[in-house]
């Protein structure tokens, strides 16, 4: 090989290698060369998703099934990333042991809403989901290729050529609101553009095409295939959002520039996102601020603008009980400022906050920040139906997949949920309550037994990792159903087990907007003439009784 095209391997993989070290360390691109099972083609049509989730409305519809007359004003969906069944039940523990009581009989703020259900969280090409492929499900309707957002599963991962054509694409119930003359907003404790944020916006083949320097990492034009923060300020929907509010400033901005708190930005397309932001609101003759610290937010609260963007941290918001609270706000205050824009429109609105650094948490075995991380989500959930009325705004709480944390082991009622089980392993050593079955918490065995976690110099440290049983660098999601809990009206339409991919749609029908049927739609021809024929069907059947 000549030295002329030595040179430009290197300088590829070097390209290469620096672009997987500032890739999302909690969900690393994991490409696999491995053959995997045979997809029915009809999963790859947004279609089919779409019938499957309707035809199960058309039937609870027909059954009077559907939750009770009434329309939703207001949608909120509130997503726990990572948020499983253990760690709610684990949350609710810590909840009542830090207010002194034993603790497994507390209650998180939405598990006090009537109606539960449970959604099945698999993406077409994999067993196990990730926030990418759940977030097209949950917020578009349709299942997709894990890693890609907004499309069909038509559209391989990393497939820049098969996302262009439209008829893969596929819109959130964000745009649907929008479509109806509502208002819409976004928001969440991690940066802005990661995987579940962008469901309510991007069509993308990649999660990681946070901004153009990604795309080009994967060889692809970001002229042809726009990154997510580029989506989010010029595209519709994102453009047309009255509330944004997260972290992940430097996605917007080019490497030449520092952020307010010293991060270099990430762009080499040499634009400045929050400015073209600005300037687009100011062509529309609209009032607009962008904002970055909590002091700039409670200000706000007092003279709302038009349009509100604000981006608290180069990448994620701090973890709560790690971060300085005079500075950074807690999700409940973002919560509140979006419901306050958005209430300003008299149709109503539709609103995503995520609580999304549970799931960073459970990645890397840090079993108090994911539960603490669960019940600042439960705050937020509380302020928002402080705020709202229970008779015209629908609050809907899930997860977009599971954790492989179990709660184990045969400790007494009122056992420190953070400590040790009652019992210990066949060697006698002690394992926690809340362990991990992988995950970078793996100790290395010592004479074919495990160490004693319990003896370790910063055991029960914020930094300290629960043991796990295969070494990982990232903890994995879990395959386990989620639960969805709803208030409001038609809440009932969220109960049982279903697709992820139903949510929107049972949201939009509660909400009477979108592609499909809705509570305020006119009876079917055919089941009007069943309720007409009904009086003269029970005239015949008395007499046939005589």
């Amino acid at each position: 090989m000549s030295s002329k095209w030595t040179l430009i391997v290197l300088l590829a993989l070097a390209s290469r290698a620096a672009a997987a070290s500032t890739a999302d360390p909690y969900h690393p691109d994991q490409r696999s060369d491995q053959p995997q099972a045979p997809v029915a083609k009809a999963e790859t049509s947004g279609n089919f998703w779409i019938e499957d989730a309707q035809n199960e409305i058309e039937r609870r519809h027909y059954r009077g099934n559907a939750g009770g007359p009434g329309r939703a004003r207001n949608v909120i969906m509130f997503l726990g990333d990572g948020m499983s069944i253990p760690t709610l039940a684990a949350a609710r523990t810590l909840l009542g042991q830090r207010n002194n009581q034993t603790g497994e009989e507390a209650q998180l703020s939405f598990e006090e809403f009537p109606t539960t259900g449970l959604a099945k969280t698999y993406c077409v090409n994999a067993q196990i989901a990730d926030s990418a492929c759940s977030a097209t499900a949950y917020l578009c309707g349709v299942k997709a290729n894990s890693g890609t957002i907004g499309v069909s599963a038509a559209v391989p991962r990393y497939n820049c050529q098969a996302s262009i054509p439209t008829s893969t694409h596929v819109d959130s119930i964000a745009a649907w609101a929008l479509a109806d003359g509502r208002d819409a907003g976004v928001v969440t404790t991690t940066r802005i553009t990661h995987a579940s944020p962008a469901g309510v916006y991007a069509t993308v083949a990649n999660r990681h095409w946070e901004n153009d320097a990604d795309v080009r990492s994967d060889g692809h034009d970001p002229n042809i295939c726009p990154d997510i923060a580029y989506q989010l300020v010029h595209s519709h929907p994102g453009n047309q959002f009255k509330v944004i509010l997260g972290g992940g400033r430097r996605e917007f901005l080019p490497t030449t520039s520092i952020d307010e708190e010293g991060t270099r930005g990430r762009r080499t397309d040499g634009r400045n996102l929050i400015q073209e932001w600005q300037t687009d609101k100011a062509a529309r003759n609209a009032s607009y601020q962008y904002i970055w610290n909590k002091a700039q937010l409670l200000s706000v609260n007092e003279n709302l603008p038009e349009y509100l963007l604000g981006l608290f941290e180069g990448s994620h918001l701090q973890y709560h009980m790690q971060s300085n609270l005079n500075e950074e706000p807690t999700l409940a205050e973002l919560t509140e400022t979006a419901i306050k824009m958005l209430s300003r429109n008299e149709k109503g609105f539709f609103l995503f906050v995520e609580g999304g650094r549970i799931d960073h948490a459970h990645h890397d075995n840090l079993a108090e920040l994911a539960l603490d991380e669960t019940l600042e989500l439960s705050a937020a959930v509380k302020r928002a139906s402080e705020l709202l009325s229970e008779e015209d705004s629908l609050l809907v709480v899930t997860a977009d997949h599971a954790h492989v944390m179990s709660l184990n082991g045969y400790t007494p009622r009122g056992g420190d949920i953070l400590g040790p089980s009652r019992s210990r392993d066949a060697n006698g050593v002690p394992y926690m309550t809340l362990s991990y079955t992988n995950g970078p918490g793996f100790r290395e065995h010592v004479s074919g037994q495990r160490v004693d976690v319990t003896q370790e110099p910063n055991y029960r440290q914020l930094n300290w990792r629960s043991h796990v049983d295969v070494p990982l660098d990232s903890e994995t999601h879990g395959g386990d159903d989620v639960a969805v809990f709803a208030s409001g009206p038609h809440h009932a339409m969220f109960s049982g087990l279903y697709e992820q991919s139903h949510l929107p749609h049972r949201m939009a029908y509660a909400a009477c907007f979108g592609p499909g049927r809705t509570a305020c739609n006119a009876a079917p021809a055919h089941q009007s003439i069943l309720f007409a024929l009904a009086p003269i069907v029970l005239i015949m059947r008395r007499l046939m009784a005589l």
